[in-house]
């Protein structure tokens, strides 16, 4: 019998020395064939996202406590100065980036496992909308609603809901870019379209190690959108006239009265 290749197993691997190739054995130290071991795949894109987080919080993190450290060096008629008056600004910054970066990353690691409980209710879609937008900086750039029917409702949790329009209309809306919310809808689902920098598909996956980094904070905020999109029974997508977030329709919805409408 004409032996094709002789196996040698060298740290927790056979090498096909015939062919010149590497494969990985299982637990028990057998080559489980193509298919059926762990996905290296993910498991390195997995790895690969992790240290863009990493690295994304470090920068800013580094920032404030390099500020920090100088306006504690600093007298108190010099921190009230323009000089301690640009740190302390630069602090609040960084630290407000981490901040960001880590809810983001949290909540969605949260979403991946299901480990949040969702309190699903009929939620009005202006009512929602209009929130966030007054809840945005002043310095962040103008953002508005158009024609967002009173009465049109979706079925979502209301926290998740907020948290994902408050994203898209962040990175819409970056740079000081005007954003617009508009609004359609048919028998069995709502589609919000949030039209302002132009979209980039790329932006919904998991940012991996080495991909440019976001000054504002918001490196993971598309992927948390997605998530949230999904986990609502939704959908998130880049659209010609910018991002669109589509979700179930309440079937039952009734608009809260206005503060004309009450006694």
């Amino acid at each position: 019998m004409r032996k094709v290749a002789r196996l040698a197993t060298v740290n927790s691997q056979v090498r096909c020395e015939s062919l010149n190739v590497m494969e990985p054995l299982d637990s028990r130290g057998v080559n489980p064939g193509p298919g059926q071991g762990p996905s290296v795949r993910s498991g390195e894109a997995r790895g690969g996202h992790l240290g863009f987080v990493a690295h994304e919080i470090r920068n800013p993190l580094s920032t404030a406590l390099w500020t920090a450290e100088l306006l504690a060096r600093m007298s108190m008629e010099e921190r009230g100065g323009a000089r301690g008056e640009k740190l302390s600004a630069m602090c609040l910054r960084s630290v407000a980036r981490v901040r960001q970066l880590i809810e983001d990353h949290f909540l969605s690691e949260r979403l991946d496992i299901g480990g949040l409980p969702l309190r699903v209710e009929a939620i009005g879609v202006k009512e929602a909308v209009e929130a966030v937008i007054e809840r945005r900086p002043s310095d962040a750039g103008p953002a508005s609603s158009s024609q967002l029917d009173a009465s049109l409702g979706v079925e979502a949790d209301r926290t998740l809901l907020e948290r994902a329009v408050e994203s898209l209309v962040a990175v819409a809306g970056s740079e000081r870019t005007p954003v617009v919310v508009t609004a359609r809808a048919t028998e069995r689902e709502v589609e919000l379209s949030f039209a302002g920098r132009p979209v980039d598909a790329a932006a919904l996956e998991d940012p991996l190690k080495g991909a440019p980094s976001d000054p504002t904070g918001r490196a993971l905020a598309m992927p948390l959108a997605r998530r949230i999109a999904t986990a609502l029974g939704g959908a998130l997508a880049a659209g010609e006239g910018g991002w669109r977030l589509t979700l179930p329709r309440a079937r039952a919805y009734t608009a809260r009265p206005t503060s004309a409408a009450r006694p």
